[in-house]
């Protein structure tokens, strides 16, 4: 067995894993237990690693036009591609889009390819889409984009307020450092979201805020602490600027508790008890998330955050300080090497030009940007007007994750040359002219940086296939085919990671607070073995608690944080007539961006298998949709289709959609076609939690499903959706049209099983098809129901078994119906440990009474804890069941 310690790909946390390998290549994945950002724990996602890690939908040969090629075919085309496109229409007609899943490494010889040589700051990242009015907001307020708190502050405060964040499923491991603070302290936890979500059920208090009323609430505290005399006068004094504008405008904005309860649409007396409770308890920390920072408005309703902890003197002490945390795992590693491109590297800013002096000669650059370039909803506008002609994508799915997809996905499909650099097939694959197998999780080296600036090693346990490379050196082989080989001269990630730290340091002289010049002369060796660690990581610096900003100095030219003065604002796209109820998009539980990754794994699309819509019942009735009906999401921008979940979780008025799948998962059920790509003009992140839509319902004249194991895309289908089962896939099927032509439609997808291998059955009086297909040696390959309701846990458990099947196993095949009675585990609750909602209800019939006591029985809930609630409802439902 080999064990090699490395880093989470997913979330901004950055949990510690290791990995073993065995000697007949399986590997197997458990979290860190001396890792500082998890000790141990790994969530949902996290503990199937292991499960990703098969090569059936890697890519792994370089292609060009649909057709494989060698290495140096293709970065030999790219190269003169892009040389050709730059010296007939300038540097600026070329761009790159990059990614947080990238390795710091990685960021770092794009950014300077692009802004150093290249001479175009056209490069940004879906990062853009996640953090980047958190970026702008700090910048604001503190001179540099700092994160000052460290984790241990969620187990050091007295309160906790989370706001725009559904950390329970997002950060799991985070709320189970928090749930464990408030066990062994008392901390109270307030969660200010519009929805009531897992996280919801264990806060102390939730304020169930309009959407896109942040501001408003935030300069009602802000009044309040100076109406109660909360303020800290000395600090303010001695450590700020513009403390009176920031709060005269919230006076003005916010004049009572009475007037922000009613512009938030929240209960006056819980409003009031979130502000007492602010104002009476230094140990405050407040964590934010997308649903500040994906706004029109965003880099307003961090300042409006921002303001609140400089008034009460509460930024970067034990247990005390505002918190932003990232979506990816290295969002902050992007942010550092300037990644961005309204940025340069090492947090320095195109806005001053000694900084961008600072860099070309540090670089010897020999075209050096010297202005910003392209945010990410820009530089799809900019592909799509023809402006751009020629794209890198790195790592990410635009196609289906920026707002107004359509728009991305047409300019994609005019845009000259497309290159995209991935470890699998995508939406976004489609449109490229070439591509190039990237390595992915396991295969590659670098850093990683999480939220709370800690920087982790992810290391390499895997070889890699076929011909997959690391994306630095990709980046590293096309630059030096431009001419550019001494600045490119990489061989190795510690090599990368050497001059990122230098450059860092070079003439910083404590101007900026990130600083890793302690780590500029590390050998490969110490790269090889460097434990997690915070920055600033300064030449002779003695190692610290990790938290900045405490001491009152902060990275601006007099030393001062800077109160902003912002207000409320209207929405960016109001409702109206035609598109009445506001949509919000984010994440599930077990979930990943476009699901390349988790969409694979059997148990981590059981709990959620369908792509749905959030919709309160009033809202349902007044639509007359039932839950469970297909209905249509339209906005201005485009349309989709997912199944109605009505449920009292969401506000009236509003709804939520998972912003997951994609083309390869459904039909027409992304959520970035429908999402608003107004964007904020200071950070240029899009408003994806407030998109005006219309719901309806769409009457379907049938519905079946079908187990396989080919990897299908059916065609001519209104709606399809598939989820990984144990063997294959399992698709579920249907459309408006009447029965027998669904039918007709759904035998299409036998079309390439020897029809000798199928036996079927069709019942025209009841409009029900069944058919089964095994192979020669009596194995289920695949099996299609349409218009019948069989037990669907058997037919998967008969498909999983992946053994010939015996007689009567054949026989009851097109019954869907099992001779023995199985029974049902019923939906995926616990993914950790694939416990069924069938089985928490059995476990509480037989005297389970509590959650501790149902992990106890059947483990459900002891792993990441992010099903606890869930849990808890069910055992609540039962027991209100019982009195009725």
């Amino acid at each position: 067995m080999t064990t090699v310690k490395t880093t989470c790909p997913y979330c901004g946390v950055g949990c510690g894993v290791i990995a073993e390998t065995a000697s007949d290549g399986t590997t197997y994945v458990r979290g860190d237990p001396e890792h500082p950002a998890n000790f141990g724990r790994l969530c949902s996602k996290g503990s199937a690693l292991g499960e990703t890690l098969g090569l059936d939908a890697r890519l792994l040969e370089p292609e060009m036009n649909g057709r494989p090629v060698g290495w140096d075919a293709a970065l030999d085309h790219v190269a003169q591609r892009f040389t050709d496109t730059i010296a007939k229409h300038g540097p600026d007609s070329v761009a790159f889009y990059v990614s947080g899943q990238l390795l710091t490494e990685d960021y770092y010889v794009a950014n300077k390819l692009m802004k150093g040589f290249i001479g175009s700051g056209n490069i940004d990242t879906n990062s853009r889409l996640c953090m980047a009015s958190s970026v702008v907001g700090h910048r604001r307020a503190f001179g540099e984009d700092i994160v000052p708190g460290i984790y241990a502050d969620f187990e050091e405060a007295d309160l906790v307020v989370l706001v725009g964040s559904n950390t329970a499923w997002c950060h799991p491991i985070l709320f189970q450092r928090l749930l464990a603070a408030r066990r062994e302290r008392g901390t109270k936890i307030v969660l200010i979201d519009p929805r009531r979500t897992a996280t919801a059920a264990d806060a102390d208090l939730h304020l169930a805020v309009k959407p896109g009323t942040d501001v408003l609430l935030f300069n009602g505290l802000l009044a309040h602490l100076a109406r109660a005399n909360s303020l800290d006068g000395a600090y303010i004094a001695a450590h700020t600027n513009g403390f009176d504008a920031a709060l005269a405008l919230a006076q003005a904005d916010a004049s009572s508790i009475a007037r922000v309860a009613l512009g938030c649409d929240v209960d006056e007396g819980d409003l009031r008890t979130f502000f007492d409770l602010f104002a009476a308890t230094e140990r405050t920390v407040t964590v934010y998330s997308q649903g500040v920072n994906q706004s029109a408005h965003g880099t307003d309703k961090v300042n409006a955050i921002l303001n609140c902890h400089l008034a009460t003197g509460r930024t970067g002490k034990p247990g005390a300080g505002p918190f932003s945390v990232t979506g990816q795992p290295n969002a902050m590693g992007g942010r550092e090497v300037g990644g961005l491109a309204n940025q340069l590297a090492a947090h320095m800013a195109f806005e001053d030009a000694g900084a961008v002096d600072h860099v070309a000669r540090f670089w010897n650059a020999s075209r050096m940007a010297t202005r910003p370039g392209l945010k990410a909803v820009d530089m799809f506008d900019a592909v799509a007007a023809g402006k751009i002609k020629a794209i890198w994508i790195m790592g990410t799915n635009p196609a289906v994750s920026m707002p107004d997809a359509a728009r991305v996905r047409a300019g994609l499909k005019a845009c000259d040359f497309v290159v995209v650099s991935d470890v699998a097939r995508t939406d976004t694959t489609r449109f490229a002219d070439v591509i190039l197998p990237a390595a992915a999780w396991g295969e590659k080296d670098g850093t990683v940086t999480n939220s709370e600036r800690r920087i982790s090693r992810q290391r390499s346990f895997m070889r890699l296939p076929g011909a997959s490379r690391p994306d630095w050196w990709i980046v590293s082989q096309v630059a030096r085919r431009m001419g550019l080989s001494d600045a490119f001269a990489y061989e190795t990630p510690a090599a990368i990671f050497r001059e990122h730290a230098a450059l860092s340091a070079f003439e910083n002289e404590g101007a900026r607070l990130f600083d890793l010049g302690g780590m500029a002369d590390m050998s490969d060796q110490d790269y090889d073995s460097m434990q997690p660690v915070t920055w600033p990581m300064r030449a002779g610096d003695k190692p610290s608690d990790g938290r900045l900003l405490g001491d009152g100095h902060f990275p601006t030219q007099d030393g001062r944080a800077r109160f902003v003065a912002v207000r409320q604002e209207s929405p960016a796209l109001p409702v109206s007539a035609a598109h009445p109820l506001v949509l919000n998009t984010g994440r599930l539980r077990d979930q990943w961006h476009t699901m390349t990754r988790t969409g694979a794994v059997p148990r981590l699309m059981a709990h959620a298998p369908e792509p749905m819509v959030d919709i309160h019942l009033q809202d349902a009735q007044a639509s007359g949709i039932a839950d469970g009906d297909m209905v249509c999401i339209e906005s201005p921008f485009g349309n989709a289709r997912a199944r109605a979940r009505i449920t009292p979780d969401q506000r009236c008025g509003e709804a939520f959609m998972p912003m997951h799948w994609s083309g390869h998962f459904a039909a027409n059920a992304a959520a970035g076609p429908v999402s608003n790509p107004r964007t904020d003009a200071l950070s240029g992140q899009p408003e994806l939690k407030h998109v005006p839509i219309a719901i309806t319902r769409e009457a379907m004249g049938w519905a079946g499903f079908l187990i396989t194991r080919r990897d299908l895309r059916p065609t001519g289908f209104v709606h399809w959706s598939r989820r990984a089962v144990a063997g294959g896939w399992l698709y579920e099927l249907t459309g408006p049209e009447p029965a027998a032509q669904g039918i007709l439609l759904c035998q299409r997808l036998l079309d390439s099983v020897p029809r000798n291998a199928i036996t079927d059955y069709r019942d025209r009086k009841s409009a029900q098809y069944r058919a089964a297909a095994l192979d020669a040696a009596g194995i289920l390959i695949d099996l299609l129901f349409v218009g019948a309701s069989p037990q669907r846990d058997w037919l998967l458990g008969l498909f999983a078994d992946g053994t010939p099947l015996p007689a009567d196993a054949r026989r009851a095949l097109l019954s869907g119906r099992s001779a023995v009675a199985i029974p049902s585990v019923g939906r995926i609750v616990c993914s950790c440990f694939n416990v069924g909602f069938n089985q928490i209800v059995d476990a509480a019939a037989s005297g389970c009474a509590s959650v501790d006591a149902i992990g106890q029985a059947i483990k459900a809930g002891t792993n990441c804890g992010s099903c606890r609630s869930e849990i808890r409802g069910i055992l609540d439902a039962g027991r209100l069941q019982a009195t009725e």
